[in-house]
Protein backbone atom coordinates (compact mmCIF):
# COMPACT_ATOMS: atom_id res chain seq x y z
CA UNK A 1 0.00 0.00 0.00
CA UNK A 2 2.72 2.32 0.73
CA UNK A 3 4.25 1.56 -2.92
CA UNK A 4 1.17 2.87 -4.36
CA UNK A 5 0.43 5.47 -2.03
CA UNK A 6 4.11 6.87 -3.35
CA UNK A 7 3.69 6.30 -6.95
CA UNK A 8 0.53 7.85 -7.03
CA UNK A 9 1.91 10.96 -4.92
CA UNK A 10 4.51 11.52 -7.74
CA UNK A 11 2.17 11.09 -10.61
CA UNK A 12 0.08 13.88 -8.86
CA UNK A 13 2.88 16.16 -7.76
CA UNK A 14 4.39 16.11 -11.56
CA UNK A 15 1.47 17.07 -12.73
CA UNK A 16 0.74 19.84 -10.35
CA UNK A 17 4.14 21.05 -10.46
CA UNK A 18 4.10 21.01 -14.85
CA UNK A 19 0.47 22.94 -14.79
CA UNK A 20 1.74 24.93 -12.23
CA UNK A 21 4.61 26.10 -13.98
CA UNK A 22 2.42 26.27 -17.37
CA UNK A 23 0.39 29.35 -15.24
CA UNK A 24 3.38 30.99 -13.86
CA UNK A 25 4.47 31.92 -17.44
CA UNK A 26 1.45 33.05 -18.46
CA UNK A 27 0.71 35.47 -15.30
CA UNK A 28 4.04 36.70 -15.07
CA UNK A 29 4.93 39.93 -16.93
CA UNK A 30 1.09 40.60 -17.84
CA UNK A 31 0.18 44.23 -17.26
CA UNK A 32 -3.20 45.86 -16.31
CA UNK A 33 -3.78 46.87 -19.49
CA UNK A 34 -3.35 43.02 -21.35
CA UNK A 35 -5.90 41.96 -18.64
CA UNK A 36 -8.04 44.44 -19.61
CA UNK A 37 -8.00 43.66 -23.53
CA UNK A 38 -8.75 40.45 -22.80
CA UNK A 39 -11.91 40.91 -21.12
CA UNK A 40 -12.69 43.50 -23.91
CA UNK A 41 -11.55 40.94 -26.82
CA UNK A 42 -13.49 37.68 -24.82
CA UNK A 43 -10.52 36.05 -23.70
CA UNK A 44 -11.24 36.59 -20.16
CA UNK A 45 -14.17 37.30 -18.08
CA UNK A 46 -14.50 40.39 -15.49
CA UNK A 47 -13.49 39.00 -12.21
CA UNK A 48 -16.66 41.30 -11.19
CA UNK A 49 -18.66 39.14 -13.04
CA UNK A 50 -18.22 35.72 -12.61
CA UNK A 51 -18.75 36.17 -8.64
CA UNK A 52 -21.67 34.14 -7.38
CA UNK A 53 -22.51 32.62 -4.67
CA UNK A 54 -22.22 28.99 -4.50
CA UNK A 55 -25.97 27.36 -2.83
CA UNK A 56 -26.19 23.57 -2.00
CA UNK A 57 -26.71 21.69 -5.21
CA UNK A 58 -24.51 23.89 -7.39
CA UNK A 59 -21.39 23.60 -5.68
CA UNK A 60 -20.80 20.10 -8.11
CA UNK A 61 -21.90 21.98 -11.29
CA UNK A 62 -19.01 25.26 -9.91
CA UNK A 63 -16.63 22.33 -9.64
CA UNK A 64 -17.24 21.09 -12.89
CA UNK A 65 -17.09 24.01 -14.89
CA UNK A 66 -13.64 25.50 -12.97
CA UNK A 67 -12.44 21.86 -13.63
CA UNK A 68 -13.08 22.74 -17.23
CA UNK A 69 -12.08 26.03 -17.09
CA UNK A 70 -8.84 25.22 -15.53
CA UNK A 71 -8.02 22.53 -18.74
CA UNK A 72 -8.95 25.66 -21.11
CA UNK A 73 -6.77 27.51 -19.59
CA UNK A 74 -3.43 24.80 -20.07
CA UNK A 75 -5.14 24.01 -23.22
CA UNK A 76 -4.53 27.54 -24.02
CA UNK A 77 -1.03 27.33 -22.87
CA UNK A 78 0.38 25.26 -25.49
CA UNK A 79 0.63 27.45 -28.88
CA UNK A 80 2.23 25.53 -30.23
CA UNK A 81 -0.26 22.31 -29.86
CA UNK A 82 -2.88 23.80 -31.77
CA UNK A 83 -0.74 24.09 -34.87
CA UNK A 84 0.40 20.82 -33.98
CA UNK A 85 -2.91 19.06 -34.74
CA UNK A 86 -3.82 21.71 -37.48
CA UNK A 87 -0.62 20.28 -39.12
CA UNK A 88 -2.31 16.98 -38.98
CA UNK A 89 -5.67 17.57 -40.33
CA UNK A 90 -7.24 16.81 -36.64
CA UNK A 91 -10.98 18.85 -36.11
CA UNK A 92 -10.09 18.88 -32.69
CA UNK A 93 -9.59 21.91 -29.84
CA UNK A 94 -5.99 21.53 -27.87
CA UNK A 95 -9.30 21.64 -24.94
CA UNK A 96 -10.32 18.67 -25.81
CA UNK A 97 -7.02 17.13 -27.01
CA UNK A 98 -5.82 17.76 -23.55
CA UNK A 99 -8.77 15.95 -21.91
CA UNK A 100 -8.35 12.84 -23.71
CA UNK A 101 -5.04 12.39 -22.50
CA UNK A 102 -6.03 13.41 -18.92
CA UNK A 103 -8.91 10.65 -19.42
CA UNK A 104 -5.91 7.92 -20.87
CA UNK A 105 -4.11 8.73 -18.05
CA UNK A 106 -6.94 7.51 -15.13
CA UNK A 107 -8.18 5.01 -17.44
CA UNK A 108 -4.53 3.37 -17.87
CA UNK A 109 -4.20 3.75 -14.18
CA UNK A 110 -7.47 2.28 -13.39
CA UNK A 111 -6.72 -1.01 -15.91
CA UNK A 112 -3.35 -1.85 -14.40
CA UNK A 113 -5.16 -1.91 -10.82
CA UNK A 114 -8.05 -3.62 -12.11
CA UNK A 115 -5.19 -6.38 -13.81
CA UNK A 116 -3.42 -6.30 -10.55
CA UNK A 117 0.04 -5.41 -11.84
CA UNK A 118 2.30 -4.30 -9.05
CA UNK A 119 1.72 -0.99 -8.02
CA UNK A 120 4.65 0.45 -9.39
CA UNK A 121 3.54 0.07 -12.98
CA UNK A 122 0.26 2.00 -12.37
CA UNK A 123 1.86 5.62 -13.48
CA UNK A 124 3.59 3.24 -16.10
CA UNK A 125 -0.08 1.95 -17.23
CA UNK A 126 -1.49 5.41 -17.01
CA UNK A 127 1.18 6.98 -19.29
CA UNK A 128 1.12 4.00 -21.78
CA UNK A 129 -2.96 5.09 -22.40
CA UNK A 130 -2.47 8.51 -21.62
CA UNK A 131 -0.03 9.06 -24.96
CA UNK A 132 -2.03 7.12 -27.39
CA UNK A 133 -3.97 10.23 -28.60
CA UNK A 134 -0.42 11.83 -28.64
CA UNK A 135 0.86 9.06 -31.28
CA UNK A 136 -2.43 8.98 -33.09
CA UNK A 137 -1.59 13.27 -33.52
CA UNK A 138 1.32 12.19 -34.63
CA UNK A 139 1.18 9.29 -36.89
CA UNK A 140 -1.94 11.67 -38.97
CA UNK A 141 0.72 15.01 -38.89
CA UNK A 142 3.50 12.41 -40.21
CA UNK A 143 1.17 10.78 -42.94
CA UNK A 144 0.03 14.72 -43.75
CA UNK A 145 3.33 15.53 -44.32
CA UNK A 146 4.14 12.26 -46.49
CA UNK A 147 0.84 12.72 -48.31
CA UNK A 148 1.78 16.94 -49.11
CA UNK A 149 5.54 16.06 -49.69
CA UNK A 150 4.69 13.15 -52.69
CA UNK A 151 1.84 15.56 -54.42
CA UNK A 152 3.96 18.63 -54.19
CA UNK A 153 6.24 17.61 -57.45
CA UNK A 154 2.87 17.56 -59.58
CA UNK A 155 1.49 20.72 -57.62
CA UNK A 156 4.75 22.69 -59.04
CA UNK A 157 4.62 20.92 -62.27
CA UNK A 158 0.77 22.52 -62.89
CA UNK A 159 1.68 25.98 -61.65
CA UNK A 160 4.48 25.87 -64.15
CA UNK A 161 2.47 24.88 -67.32
CA UNK A 162 -0.81 27.17 -65.79
CA UNK A 163 2.18 29.98 -65.84
CA UNK A 164 3.08 29.04 -69.31
CA UNK A 165 -0.81 29.38 -70.39
CA UNK A 166 -1.36 33.18 -69.68
CA UNK A 167 -2.34 32.25 -66.38
CA UNK A 168 -1.20 34.95 -62.95
CA UNK A 169 0.34 33.04 -59.59
CA UNK A 170 -2.67 33.49 -57.99
CA UNK A 171 -4.48 31.94 -60.73
CA UNK A 172 -1.94 29.32 -61.04
CA UNK A 173 -2.85 28.85 -56.82
CA UNK A 174 -6.18 28.26 -57.38
CA UNK A 175 -5.73 25.35 -60.32
CA UNK A 176 -4.10 23.56 -57.81
CA UNK A 177 -7.09 24.26 -55.90
CA UNK A 178 -9.64 22.86 -57.93
CA UNK A 179 -7.84 20.13 -59.46
CA UNK A 180 -5.66 18.48 -57.03
CA UNK A 181 -7.10 16.63 -53.86
CA UNK A 182 -6.05 17.08 -50.15
CA UNK A 183 -4.23 17.78 -48.30
CA UNK A 184 -2.13 20.07 -50.86
CA UNK A 185 -5.44 21.58 -52.27
CA UNK A 186 -6.44 22.35 -48.83
CA UNK A 187 -3.41 24.06 -48.13
CA UNK A 188 -2.84 25.82 -51.03
CA UNK A 189 -6.78 27.01 -50.92
CA UNK A 190 -5.60 28.88 -47.64
CA UNK A 191 -2.85 30.61 -49.49
CA UNK A 192 -5.79 31.60 -52.50
CA UNK A 193 -7.88 32.73 -49.22
CA UNK A 194 -5.39 34.75 -48.13
CA UNK A 195 -4.20 36.77 -51.14
CA UNK A 196 -7.98 37.27 -51.91
CA UNK A 197 -8.17 39.15 -49.03
CA UNK A 198 -5.41 41.38 -49.47
CA UNK A 199 -2.15 39.51 -48.57
CA UNK A 200 0.67 39.49 -50.87
CA UNK A 201 0.94 36.15 -52.29
CA UNK A 202 4.54 35.45 -50.92
CA UNK A 203 3.09 36.06 -47.37
CA UNK A 204 0.41 33.85 -48.05
CA UNK A 205 3.11 31.39 -49.37
CA UNK A 206 5.22 32.01 -46.11
CA UNK A 207 2.50 31.29 -43.91
CA UNK A 208 1.57 28.47 -45.93
CA UNK A 209 5.06 26.92 -45.26
CA UNK A 210 4.91 27.68 -41.26
CA UNK A 211 1.43 25.15 -41.23
CA UNK A 212 3.77 22.91 -43.44
CA UNK A 213 7.56 23.01 -43.07
CA UNK A 214 8.57 21.38 -45.80
CA UNK A 215 12.22 21.57 -47.64
CA UNK A 216 11.00 22.03 -50.88
CA UNK A 217 8.24 23.82 -50.13
CA UNK A 218 10.52 26.20 -48.58
CA UNK A 219 12.36 26.23 -52.19
CA UNK A 220 8.85 27.01 -54.13
CA UNK A 221 8.47 30.18 -51.47
CA UNK A 222 11.95 31.13 -52.11
CA UNK A 223 11.45 31.23 -55.75
CA UNK A 224 8.51 33.15 -55.57
CA UNK A 225 10.11 35.70 -53.16
CA UNK A 226 13.11 36.33 -55.56
CA UNK A 227 10.94 36.41 -58.62
CA UNK A 228 8.88 39.22 -57.18
CA UNK A 229 11.82 41.27 -56.70
CA UNK A 230 13.84 40.75 -59.20
CA UNK A 231 11.55 38.99 -61.95
CA UNK A 232 12.68 36.12 -64.23
CA UNK A 233 11.03 33.08 -65.36
CA UNK A 234 9.45 31.41 -62.38
CA UNK A 235 7.73 28.46 -64.58
CA UNK A 236 11.24 27.43 -65.48
CA UNK A 237 12.43 27.53 -62.01
CA UNK A 238 9.16 25.26 -60.71
CA UNK A 239 10.00 23.06 -63.51
CA UNK A 240 14.16 22.42 -62.09
CA UNK A 241 12.73 22.48 -58.51
CA UNK A 242 9.83 19.77 -59.51
CA UNK A 243 12.83 17.63 -61.25
CA UNK A 244 15.03 17.78 -58.33
CA UNK A 245 12.13 16.96 -56.40
CA UNK A 246 11.75 13.63 -58.03
CA UNK A 247 15.33 12.76 -58.16
CA UNK A 248 15.45 12.84 -54.15
CA UNK A 249 12.16 10.59 -54.10
CA UNK A 250 13.81 8.09 -56.10
CA UNK A 251 16.93 8.33 -53.89
CA UNK A 252 15.16 8.32 -50.40
CA UNK A 253 12.84 4.67 -51.66
CA UNK A 254 16.62 3.23 -52.39
CA UNK A 255 17.62 4.40 -48.87
CA UNK A 256 14.48 3.19 -47.48
CA UNK A 257 15.17 -0.20 -49.37
CA UNK A 258 19.07 -0.33 -47.97
CA UNK A 259 17.94 0.74 -44.29
CA UNK A 260 15.11 -1.70 -44.26
CA UNK A 261 17.15 -4.19 -42.25
CA UNK A 262 17.80 -1.64 -39.83
CA UNK A 263 14.79 -0.50 -38.83
CA UNK A 264 12.97 -3.99 -38.39
CA UNK A 265 15.89 -4.85 -36.36
CA UNK A 266 15.88 -2.21 -34.02
CA UNK A 267 12.07 -2.51 -33.64
CA UNK A 268 12.46 -6.02 -32.54
CA UNK A 269 15.26 -4.79 -30.16
CA UNK A 270 13.30 -2.63 -28.55
CA UNK A 271 10.31 -5.00 -28.24
CA UNK A 272 11.92 -7.73 -26.56
CA UNK A 273 12.48 -6.78 -23.29
CA UNK A 274 9.40 -5.56 -23.19
CA UNK A 275 7.49 -8.67 -24.24
CA UNK A 276 9.77 -10.80 -22.19
CA UNK A 277 8.74 -9.14 -19.24
CA UNK A 278 4.85 -9.45 -19.59
CA UNK A 279 5.48 -13.10 -20.24
CA UNK A 280 7.50 -13.66 -17.38
CA UNK A 281 5.26 -12.10 -15.32
CA UNK A 282 2.35 -13.97 -16.59
CA UNK A 283 4.06 -17.26 -15.67
CA UNK A 284 5.96 -16.42 -12.69
CA UNK A 285 5.01 -12.61 -11.05
CA UNK A 286 7.38 -13.58 -7.68
CA UNK A 287 10.22 -13.66 -10.14
CA UNK A 288 9.40 -10.50 -11.95
CA UNK A 289 8.14 -8.29 -8.81
CA UNK A 290 12.05 -8.93 -7.18
CA UNK A 291 12.63 -5.89 -10.23
CA UNK A 292 10.56 -3.83 -8.06
CA UNK A 293 10.31 -5.01 -4.07
CA UNK A 294 14.43 -4.98 -4.33
CA UNK A 295 17.08 -2.41 -4.63
CA UNK A 296 19.57 -4.20 -7.13
CA UNK A 297 16.50 -5.11 -9.35
CA UNK A 298 15.12 -1.13 -9.13
CA UNK A 299 18.46 -0.60 -10.33
CA UNK A 300 18.63 -2.86 -13.17
CA UNK A 301 15.05 -1.66 -14.25
CA UNK A 302 16.49 2.06 -14.40
CA UNK A 303 19.52 0.73 -16.33
CA UNK A 304 18.14 -1.26 -18.36
CA UNK A 305 15.62 2.06 -19.53
CA UNK A 306 18.65 4.03 -19.98
CA UNK A 307 20.35 1.49 -22.46
CA UNK A 308 17.10 1.12 -24.19
CA UNK A 309 16.53 4.44 -24.66
CA UNK A 310 20.71 4.87 -26.16
CA UNK A 311 19.81 1.93 -28.54
CA UNK A 312 17.09 3.09 -30.08
CA UNK A 313 18.92 6.95 -30.45
CA UNK A 314 21.82 5.07 -32.50
CA UNK A 315 19.88 2.98 -34.07
CA UNK A 316 17.70 5.75 -35.53
CA UNK A 317 20.94 7.64 -36.09
CA UNK A 318 22.47 4.87 -38.24
CA UNK A 319 19.05 4.12 -40.58
CA UNK A 320 18.23 7.88 -40.60
CA UNK A 321 20.05 8.95 -43.47
CA UNK A 322 19.36 12.91 -44.99
CA UNK A 323 18.88 13.10 -48.63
Amino acid sequence: MSVWLISIAAFAFVATLIAALFFMKNDLGKTSEEERLEVLTGRRRDESEGETLIKGGDLLKETASSASSLIGQLGRQFTGLGTYLEQGGLKISPDKFLWLILSGLGIGAFLGWAARLPAPLYPICGLAVGSLPLLWAWWKRRARFSKFMAQLPDALGLIARALRSGHSLASAINVIVDEMPAPISVEFGMAYEEQNLGVPVDKALRSMLKRMPNLDLKFFVTAVAIQKQSGGDLAEILDKISYVVRERFKILGTVAALTAEGRLSGIVLMAMPLALFLAVYCFNPDYVMLLFSTAEGRQMVTIAIVMQLIGAYVIKKIVNIKV
